[in-house]
């Protein structure tokens, strides 16, 4: 247990800092009213007009940071402060999630890629942790082998989850200045801000992931040599 600790420390270290760093940005900025007074239900019917998305269909979500875009149903979801709010923070995100909306729109492959890998991860993280234990357990180095093969699956998927949210925060700076919806340099500031912030999360996922593991494939390896 202190040894996962220790692999662990670097990963659980960053994933503080990244959501302090969220909160902060989130906090800041969602007080901060945009120079149009619109809320991100506002800003996400303007930009969804003007960049010809109009099969996309709004609705809310409970929670905080919950927004979300579902291209099974071609829906955006805005949480309370974001759908209500006319801050730059609700704008930011709201943007963000229509530059999901933009990538299933261009195929764009990163997105595709992820898409993909949905059903393997799944299979990944339910079989991988039972064939590493059983192969732990009964000091079985292939199964175990085996299980960290299939574990890795998620850190694939959080490897290509980063460039897709680094793409769609891309996307979103572009679109709010393009159509007139950021106006001044604190406002880019502000956006800037808020997706730099959210794009850390991503990145201590990636680290946590990756930490994890190896840790699991050392504890793999250790009793494939003792075999």
């Amino acid at each position: 247990m202190l040894n996962y600790f220790i692999y662990m420390l670097p990963a659980l270290i960053l994933s503080v800092i990244a959501q302090l760093y969220v909160n902060s940005a989130y906090s800041k900025w969602s007080k901060v009213r945009n120079y149009h007074n619109l809320t991100g239900t506002d800003a996400a019917e303007q930009l969804i007009s003007r960049l010809g998305m109009n099969d996309i269909r709004l609705t809310r979500t409970r929670g905080t940071l919950s927004d979300h875009y579902d291209p099974r149903n071609h829906t955006l979801a805005l949480s309370e402060g974001v759908a209500d709010q006319p801050s730059v923070a609700a704008m930011a995100i709201a943007a963000h999630e229509l530059g999901h909306a933009q990538q299933e729109r261009d195929g764009y492959g990163p997105l595709k890629l992820r898409s993909a890998l949905v059903p393997m991860v799944n299979l990944g993280s339910t079989f991988g942790w039972i064939m590493l234990l059983l192969g732990l357990m009964l000091q079985l180095g292939g199964l175990a082998q085996l299980g960290v093969i299939l574990f890795s699956a998620g850190l694939v998927f959080s490897l290509v989850t980063l460039p897709v949210e680094l793409n769609a925060s891309k996307r979103a700076k572009q679109m709010l200045v393009e159509n007139g919806l950021v106006v001044n340099e604190e406002e880019k500031k502000g956006v800037a801000s808020v997706l730099n912030a959210a794009a850390l999360t991503y990145v201590a996922g990636l680290a946590t992931s990756l930490l994890q593991l190896l840790y699991f494939a050392t504890l793999a390896r250790g009793v494939g040599r003792r075999n």
